[in-house]
């Protein structure tokens, strides 16, 4: 199937970037392009775009689709985390960094790619297919102490002990292979009224063995703090979260950089001499109509930050 990807808040992280015709800009989770495609039409011919993508399927989607441009587009193939390293090897510095944490819709609607616990397949689940680490060796392989602390941290999930003793139960008779296996071993270790719910009963195993996978709390964090000293004076840093863990780092690492003073609150004056580099404005939320038109909009939050 082809790249497809609804974009959450796509105008209003747009909005926030506040495009100069001849800044740089990169888009951190380039996707099918939509984000990547809107920054580089309000671009110029000496403007710059740096998409980056650590799934090939969608460097090689805004191939294609940026194809038209007349500003500069250079597409990585690689981790956002990462970014910050190429940019200070090659003197960048970014007039704008947008990042969309959000899962794209051809990776949770191809089934194959293992996403889905709506459809049969591998359990997979890697952004990148040339990553080691997969879902099935996660399920397979973890132990049962370890599993149970990714459902609960990762997944807010209630019943992550008796899941996680399950799994290890079922994966010693064989092992568990596709996604319907493992939803089926999450229903039967909930109680019945969890399987009453509105909410999939194995949304949040799926979304906490995702996390696992693509160590994706841990390349926010990397992100965020070693992004600063490539952005330029009055350049803006705009993420979309979608998920209560997301939003959290990014929130505490946005209050950090505008709240660094780490003296005692009691001090008539600061001594630790750390002083703001820049502000975070009040979070943006999908309008009515767009949780209605997109339902997968409906957790998304855009927070965004400014340097001095």
């Amino acid at each position: 199937m082809a790249f497809m990807h609804v974009p959450v808040l796509f105008h209003e992280s747009i909005t926030a970037l506040n495009i100069k015709k001849d800044g740089v800009y990169a888009d951190g989770t380039a996707g099918g392009g939509n984000h990547s495609l809107a920054i580089g039409e309000h671009l110029g011919k000496d403007g710059c775009l740096i998409c980056v993508d650590r799934d090939i399927d969608a460097i090689e989607a805004c191939r294609k689709k940026l194809g038209g441009l007349i500003c500069t587009h250079l597409l990585l193939h690689d981790t956002f985390d990462h970014l910050p390293q190429y940019l200070q090897l090659n003197g960048i510095q970014l007039d704008g960094l947008l990042v969309d944490l959000g899962v794209s819709s051809y990776q949770l609607d191809t089934a194959e790619r293992g996403f889905s616990y709506m459809a049969n397949a591998e359990l997979d689940m890697r952004m990148n297919k040339k990553d080691s680490l997969s879902a099935k060796q996660v399920v397979n392989t973890y132990s049962k102490e370890r599993l149970e602390q990714i459902f609960f941290e990762y997944g807010q999930e209630r019943y992550a002990r008796s899941i996680a003793s399950a799994i290890v139960l079922k994966r010693q008779i064989r092992p568990i292979d596709t996604t319907l296996q493992l939803v089926d071993i999450i229903k039967g270790a909930m109680p019945a009224k969890a399987l009453r719910e509105k909410q999939h009963p194995a949304k949040r195993v799926f979304q906490a063995i995702r996390i696992e996978v693509n160590d994706e709390l841990g390349q926010v964090r990397r992100l965020l703090h070693s992004i600063l000293p490539s952005i330029k004076s009055g350049g803006r840093i705009c993420v979309i979260t979608f998920h209560s863990l997301e939003d959290k780092l990014v929130k505490q690492v946005f209050y950090s950089l505008e709240h660094p003073c780490t003296c005692p609150p009691d001090f008539p004056v600061c001594v630790c001499g750390k002083v703001p580099v820049g502000k975070a404005e009040k979070v943006i939320m999908p309008s009515k109509e767009e949780v209605e038109n997109n339902p997968r909009s409906r957790s998304a939050k855009l927070r965004i930050f400014t340097k001095d």
